[in-house]
Parts: C-alpha cells; sequence; structure tokens
C-alpha cells in the first residue's frame, strides 16, 4: 500500500473538489469517499471501517458538526487517523477536537501544507508497515 485512503466530509463541494484534486497530486491520497452531512460521514466512517486510513472532516457542517463525527468515530483502529479542517480553528477549539479523538487539526485558510505534510507522513508509516 503506497497510498492513504481518506474520506472527506466536507459540505462545500467546491472545497471538497479542490480538496481532493490537491490531497491526490500532492500527497498520494486515494479519496474513497465524502460525505457533506453528520448522518452520512458517521454511518460510512464507521459501517466502513476497513475501507479508510484517514478521515478529514470539516467541524460545521450543513447538516450536524464535524466534532460529532470525531465522538462517533473515537473506537477505531489505532493507525486510523482523523484530522480536522476548518476555518473555526480557536486554540480552544483544538482542543476539543484534541479531546474527541482527533490526532490533528488544520487551518483551511493558513495549513494546507501542514495537512499535506501529514497525508505525506501517514502514507510513509502505512508504506512501511506493509513491508
Amino acid at each position: 500500500m503506497d497510498t492513504v485512503r481518506a474520506f472527506i466530509v466536507e459540505d462545500n463541494p467546491i472545497i471538497r473538489e479542490n480538496l481532493v484534486g490537491t490531497l491526490r497530486e500532492v500527497a498520494r491520497v486515494d479519496p474513497v469517499g465524502e460525505a457533506s452531512t453528520q448522518g452520512d460521514g458517521t454511518r460510512w466512517l464507521t459501517r466502513n471501517p476497513s475501507q479508510w486510513d484517514l478521515a478529514i472532516v470539516d467541524l460545521f457542517l450543513k447538516d450536524g458538526t464535524g466534532f460529532s463525527v470525531l465522538e462517533a468515530c473515537r473506537n477505531r483502529e489505532p493507525a486510523q487517523k482523523m484530522v480536522v479542517l476548518s476555518n473555526h480553528l480557536t486554540p480552544e477549539m483544538r482542543r476539543k477536537c484534541a479531546q474527541l479523538g482527533a490526532d490533528a487539526a488544520f487551518d483551511k485558510a493558513t495549513e494546507i501544507d501542514d495537512l499535506i505534510d501529514f497525508c505525506l507522513g501517514r502514507r510513509e508509516a502505512l508504506f512501511a508497515r506493509a513491508h
């Protein structure tokens, strides 16, 4: 395995499309699915635990929140990582994300490069584990 299988929970279709393209090209991430609501994201992630390595979750969705998605996936496998990508990351929000099980949180406006670095690090870790 040399790609990270990512599921994206983001309600803005333009952001989601740009994110998928960037991650696929730059970070060698394989988007395996996407959702725009808390319910759809939670259902897919919890019903398909062997199908994803990384979940990228926005905090404020068309219906529901990313906080609930994080909480629903707290009992995931240790190799599965969840990150938050949001425009609303105050220090308090970052703490809450970590408390709910997020492995990292990135600001959409200023930390996309950090998200890419995280994805590349996940890819290296998964590839090393597979060999």
